[in-house]
């Protein structure tokens, strides 16, 4: 976690616009590369396999406009003029960026209607308890008849842990179902995995009741609350609710009296400075992680987990926290407005599962968040902040990390002012993103401004974060101070920069092998969702919306300066073969085929509409 003199530091940032993209264009080399939208989309949907043999004899005839039609993508356009504005009543389309507002609030899609009863699949000896009353099939002859066909010969599940748990209900059923439709086991393999628990975290059906019924005793949360509040937890609501109707702005230098509490202090690991592969909602899922473990990732962050959702506990939540085997340090991240949820969610934590830190996330930028007073929201809101920190810090037995953003607005930076504060609240280490709330992805992170702050954190480790998408970035962060480097976007577009830190190169991967990679998550993503067709469809969607990170990178083979940026925005190119044009496309139909390849083809009723636009290139 610590500096050291052979630490792999963090990046600095890339450069926006578009004139930064070179393709390779040495002789007649950029008519196989370079294109227009409609050529490469004409491309796609015509399924051609060779790309370049067919048509070399065209080449000497292109020549001559060949400049004219190669179409760089449109520049960014700039902020809307507040008065213009206001005269035009046209809205900031800026306020739109990075979500897709358009997207409509469903409930999932239910692709299997005719369901096999849970007490035939699992091959219960007792019958199923509801009777007629049960509203799934019992029928194995016509449930087998409607069964959507199977979409490979052999079963993940079953290969890897001897027997398959969705039984008939498996979309890859063929390679475990026997003749007289009954379950196949490999004993042989189940004793081999005997004792094993892959995933550590899951919600235990007890815990969830006694958190619904508010039974679960929080004694040392309530302690702390008392020390803080002389009339302990309802003072602590009182004091909620007074601040709520307040409108909270920054507040620094506001400390009060405060009882002595235990704290961790800073980590001092000396030995090796770790890669932190960073959460992205709906992205960072624990499929994901297991790939970036596999790439050499260091340390590993759940998803961000809404504390007031844990403590009801809800199962969407719980999940976030899951653990698997691999991850051998692992944190989870919690977001909250208050210190008593804050601390009893601690609380909670330390007593029901397995972790190595807890971390705050105060630097989320999305509004439903942020305007409750949580996110970045925490940075204004010093006195709560620190009440939360001292707060969990006083009932974990794990360090507690916090990561924030430069700000809130775009030309105000604050961090270096909270950083000191945070160093005598008990953190343990500090994560700080380069960029301020206002400014998302449109700008790059501020890597002098980390250097800064990284020497003002010191002796507790500060990790840097943003606009790292290769080991040159990595080297260029030697000259910073920063214990180590946090990865987020960069290991969404490709999970193998993890591997080309460690070894110091430009990995010039070709598409079968990064087909392997997403095939490797398919196989992960039916281990952790299922393998029926609720579990498969599952699987489909998050890997599309990983798909909508991964078409954003551009081989190195084709590049004339390296390496990529992340800010950068691509040309219209064809790929060294069809798969990785078909990968270059950032057309949602062309994920969609991808997809197709690995788990099938969709259900008729299938639809997906992507959670990011990509703003940084919008």
């Amino acid at each position: 976690y610590t500096r050291h003199t052979d630490r792999i530091p963090c990046c600095t940032g890339g450069f926006g616009g578009s004139s930064f993209w070179k393709i390779r264009y040495s002789s007649p080399s950029i008519f196989r590369f370079l294109t227009t939208k409609e050529q490469f989309h004409a491309l796609l949907d015509s399924g051609e396999k060779c790309l370049h043999g067919e048509k070399a004899s065209d080449d000497t005839g292109q020549k001559e406009t060949a400049e004219d039609s190669f179409e760089e993508p449109q520049e960014k356009k700039l902020k809307v003029d507040p008065d213009e504005q206001e005269r035009t009543g046209k809205q900031d389309s800026k306020r739109m960026r990075g979500q897709n507002k358009s997207r409509p609030h469903m409930k999932p899609t239910s692709y299997d209607t005719r369901r096999l009863c849970p007490s035939i699949i699992q091959e219960r000896e007792a019958k199923c308890v509801f009777g007629d009353k049960c509203k799934f099939f019992h029928d194995v002859a016509e449930y087998m008849a409607s069964k959507p066909a199977d979409v490979g010969e052999r079963c993940y599940l079953y290969d890897t842990f001897g027997k398959c748990h969705y039984g008939l209900s498996c979309r890859f059923a063929r390679a475990h179902i026997s003749a007289d439709l009954k379950n196949l086991v490999n004993e042989e393999r189940v004793e081999e995995m005997l004792g094993r628990k892959p995933v550590r975290n899951s919600l235990d059906k007890d815990l969830q009741w006694r958190l619904r019924k508010k039974v679960v005793p929080f004694t040392a949360s309530d302690a702390y609350m008392k020390s803080v509040f002389k009339g302990g937890p309802k003072e602590a609501k009182k004091a909620q609710s007074a601040d709520n109707g307040k409108r909270w702005g920054c507040c620094f230098g506001g400390r009060g009296m405060w009882s002595i509490v235990k704290t961790i202090g800073p980590l001092t690991d000396t030995d090796i400075i770790k890669l932190r592969q960073g959460e992205k909602k709906q992205c960072g899922n624990l499929p994901f992680r297991r790939i970036c473990k596999r790439f050499g990732a260091d340390i590993t962050c759940g998803e961000m987990a809404m504390c007031t959702n844990l403590l009801q506990g809800q199962s969407s939540e719980w999940a976030l926290l899951k653990r698997h085997e691999s991850e051998d340090l692992f944190g989870v991240q919690v977001e909250g407005c208050f210190p008593d949820t804050m601390t009893r969610c601690a609380e909670l934590l330390n007593n029901n599962i397995d972790v190595d830190f807890v971390d705050i996330n105060s630097g989320c930028p999305i509004d439903l968040v942020y305007k409750k007073g949580g996110g970045c929201g925490l940075m204004t809101r010093t006195n709560k902040f620190q009440q939360i920190i001292t707060g969990m810090n006083s009932v974990l037995d794990v360090p507690l990390t916090v990561k924030i953003r430069t700000g809130v607005q775009e030309k105000t930076n604050i961090a270096h002012k909270l950083i000191p504060e945070m160093k005598t609240w008990g953190v343990s280490m500090i994560t700080l993103h380069g960029r301020s709330r206002e400014q998302r992805y449109t700008k790059s992170a501020d890597w002098d401004y980390i250097n800064t702050c990284s020497q003002l954190a010191s002796p507790i480790p500060l990790f840097g974060n943003g606009d790292i998408l290769s080991y040159v970035d990595a080297m260029k962060a030697r000259e910073t101070n920063v214990s180590g480097i946090m990865l987020a976007r960069g290991a969404l577009i490709k999970p193998w920069i993890f591997t080309e830190i460690k070894e110091g190169r430009n990995w010039d991967i070709s598409s079968s092998e990064r087909l392997d990679i997403l095939r490797d998550f398919t196989h992960y993503g039916l281990e952790h969702w299922g393998s029926d067709t609720q579990g498969l469809e599952k699987t489909r969607n998050f890997l599309l919306e990983w798909l909508s990170f991964t078409c954003r990178y551009i081989p190195v083979g084709l590049l004339e300066r390296v390496p990529q940026r992340i800010n950068e925005r691509p040309p219209y190119y064809f790929g060294r073969d069809y798969l990785e044009s078909l990968m270059a496309s950032q057309h949602v139909g062309d994920w969609v085929k991808i997809s197709e390849m690995l788990l099938g083809p969709v259900p008729t009723n299938f639809n997906f509409l992507p959670k990011h636009k990509a703003n940084a290139y919008k």
